[in-house]
């Protein structure tokens, strides 16, 4: 018997790949920033992973975090595109 791959299941399920850059001050010098990328399947809007793993890391770690960049297929997605029929000139 042939096992499902969990993230083929999860994308079934509505989860699609998330990658988010997190951009963080260094502990002992705090004008210095690093970042980190983090990837996982999430649900958009809400993405409760990204989130959970967001406050683990304010609670849990020493560098505050300064700002996140978020790239998901349901944030931007070329098949949202269409092809116009007709196209008017001005001028």
């Amino acid at each position: 018997m042939r096992r499902t791959d969990p993230d083929f299941r999860r994308q079934l399920e509505g989860y699609s790949l998330a990658t988010a850059e997190i951009f963080y001050r260094m502990p002992d010098a705090k004008s210095l920033i690093q970042t980190y990328v983090w990837q996982d399947y999430d649900l958009a809007p809400e993405f409760p992973n990204l989130r959970k793993f967001l406050d683990f890391w304010t609670r849990e770690l020493d560098g505050p975090i300064h700002s996140v960049r978020l790239a998901h297929s349901r944030l931007l997605r070329p098949a949202e595109l269409r092809m116009v029929e007709h196209e008017f000139v001005l001028h």
